[in-house]
Formats: C-alpha cells, structure tokens, sequence
C-alpha cells in the first residue's frame, strides 16, 4: 500500500448510531451520507446502515437514486429538494421523500399528473437560517396550499435547519426552535401535521430539547464533533463519546538525509536548522490534502507526531523525521483519525473546518472498510 488511503471502520460507524439512539431514545435517526457520506463512500455506508437507521438524507436527487439501484430499501430524503431540470416522476418511481422549500416547487407539483397521495414531502420551515425554507410570516399559507395537493401524502412532516447549533452561547437557536414552535402551533388542522425535524449534528450533541421526531446526524456520525476546537476548548468527538470512523493514512515512499542549511520542495520555502532525515510520504492535495496547510502541520508516524515541511505538492509531502530517526519505507503515516491527531486538531490547526477537510478527499485516496 503505498498510496492514500481513507480507512473506514464500521465497528466505530455502528457505535455512533448506537449512541445517538442512547441520547435520543424517543427519535428517529436519519443518516446523512451527501457529499459521498463525508469521503466515507455513500453506496456502502448506506448499505451498511440499511435497516439500521430509519432515513438517509442526501442532497440531490441523483444521489436519491443512486441509493435506490443499488438496493437500498429504508426512506430517502432529497434535503435541497427538486432542481427545474429534475422530473418530480423520478420521486415517486424511486420511492423517494423530497423537501418542498419554495413556491416554485408547490407550482410545479400542482401542474404535474402525479398519482394521488403518491408523494412523500416535508414542508422546510425558514427558521432563521435564512437560507432554504419559507419565511414564517408565510409559512401557514404555503403549508396549506401543499396540503390541499393530492398527490401529496398526509401528514406531511416538517423540517428546518439552525444556523448556529455550534455557538452554545449564542440565543439564535432558542429563537429557532421558539420559531419553529409557533409555526406548528398555528396550523388549524393538527391532523396535517407529521413528523417533526430541526437537530443535526450540533443539535443532536447541545441541544437535546431539539431532537423532536427525527434527528439528522451528519458529520457526528462519522466521529467528528460539529464544534470548534481549541486548546482552551477540546470540543473533539471522543468527549461526546464518539468514535471516529476515518483514519486518513498513507506510507513512507523513502527516507533520505537533509544537511543543515538546505532547502527543499517547490519554492524552498523551508531550510533544515541541523542536519535531519526526511521521509518522502505518499500523499498530496491530488488526495484531498489541503495545498496551503500551515507549517509544522503534524502527522502520525511510529508512535510520535512529526512535522509536515515544505510545500504540500501534488502526489508527495515531506516530514521531518528528526536526526536520530530510524523509520523506513513503507511505515504507515497517519494524517487524522487515530485518538493522537483526531481531523478537529488538524481542522483547527489549518484554519479550515473538519467538514471540507473531509470533504475534500478525491477519488483517487482508496477506501477501505476494516471491523
């Protein structure tokens, strides 16, 4: 193995499910496995998670159907709902639940010949992100309108989305939730209304007055925390008692002897203070690794944490080893993942947050499910 690898363990995957039923033993959990499930890799995740979770949310439709062909059964949620190109068909020929977040979309549902209570949606509330979702002031109306469409099945389930879960001191996601109650309150028929979701990840582990009937974790499902860490705050997912589920690893390529005073890489933007051995590793921003990462990143190599020196390239990056260092070729090299260097400090560590990080990976780092 001498190429990236994003190791996946499914021990880990199972335990984080376990815990969100133990935090939540009321609601149901809908997985998110968009952007290929955090670099996890979607198909099998979904797979593994089948009838063991109550949902999956993905982004788009073609991921919706994606899961479908390759035998996924549980309920799946388009989380951005139809784009114009999309054929509203699709959803009830693949069994698939869609959010319904603007008028746009109740218009097109109501020219469309669909079968009668053939469509399984959820009204998106815009409680403050202000992103998606129908403002409050016209939320009722809106609602009504959908409820009157018979191909819409009934109840119909509502959801929304909080803009700060990750900041516990800030007041906007008791508004939030304070919103969303007021919406819920003020439908005349009771009757019409579903299931209720507002918390994912930061929801989920902050809020616990939030879960209502479903959550939706995202990246805590995967074993990072959703909040930003520092050394004054180590809000890592192994607090929460999470496991993560990706080890980001690679191997030595070689190991080589640096004189003092020399530069190297593209630039020479870094020069040897003492003479020290250098491993050239087998990664690079052609794997997802960040490009721009900071000096002194570390990485994980024989029981200890080196520095990443020089500029990452395409392909290679070189650690300092240290002078006395006995490594070879073909050592493992971890990036993140192991309890040592959890993705949160390297998130914090680089500036860039743990979700693109992660998201970021290419195709060309291998996957691999191990437990």
């Amino acid at each position: 193995m001498s190429i990236a690898t994003i190791e996946v363990s499914v021990s880990a995957l199972l335990h984080n499910v376990n815990l969100f039923r133990q935090l939540s033993p009321t609601s149901q959990i809908m997985a998110i496995v968009k952007a290929n499930a955090y670099s996890h890799g979607k198909n099998k995740i979904a797979t593994i998670l089948d009838r063991v979770v109550d949902y999956f949310g993905v982004a788009r439709l073609e991921e919706g159907i994606e899961l479908r062909k390759i035998g996924v059964q549980f309920p799946i949620l388009i989380l951005e709902g139809l784009f114009l190109h999309d054929c509203p068909s699709q959803l009830v020929d693949y069994n698939l639940q869609t959010v319904i977040h603007c008028a746009q979309q109740i218009e097109t549902l109501r020219k469309m010949s669909l079968p009668v209570n053939s469509l399984d949606v959820w009204f998106k509330l815009d409680s403050g992100m202000h992103r998606l979702g129908f403002r409050p002031e016209e939320a009722k109306d809106y609602f009504q309108q959908l409820a009157d469409l018979a191909c819409v099945k009934k109840p119909i389930n509502i959801i929304s989305h909080f803009s700060s879960a990750d900041e516990l001191n800030s007041a906007q996601t008791l508004h939030q939730m304070a919103t969303f109650d007021l919406f819920i309150n003020s439908i005349d028929d009771q009757s019409l209304l579903g299931k209720q979701s507002i918390a994912a990840s930061g929801g989920i582990l902050a809020w616990p007055m939030s879960h209502r009937d479903v959550i939706r974790p995202g990246i805590a499902l995967y074993g990072v925390s959703p909040f930003s860490y520092s050394e004054a705050n180590k809000a890592i997912a192994a607090e929460f008692g999470l496991k993560s589920v990706m080890t980001f690893k690679s191997e030595i390529i070689t190991v080589r002897e640096h004189k003092k005073d020399e530069s190297l890489g593209y630039g020479l933007i870094w020069q040897a203070k003492h003479d020290t051995r250098l491993a050239v590793v087998a990664m690079g921003y052609g794997d997802g690794y960040p490009r721009d990462i900071l000096p002194d990143t570390p990485v994980w190599i024989n029981d200890r944490l080196v520095p990443i020196v020089g500029r990452v390239a395409m392909d290679m990056i070189l650690v300092d080893l240290g002078p006395q260092a006995t490594d070879q070729a073909g050592d493992e090299v971890i990036f993140w993942g192991n309890a040592a260097l959890p993705v949160e400090k390297i998130a914090a560590h680089s500036g860039m947050s743990a979700y693109e990080l992660l998201t970021r990976l290419t195709e060309r780092a291998k996957l691999r499910y191990v437990d």
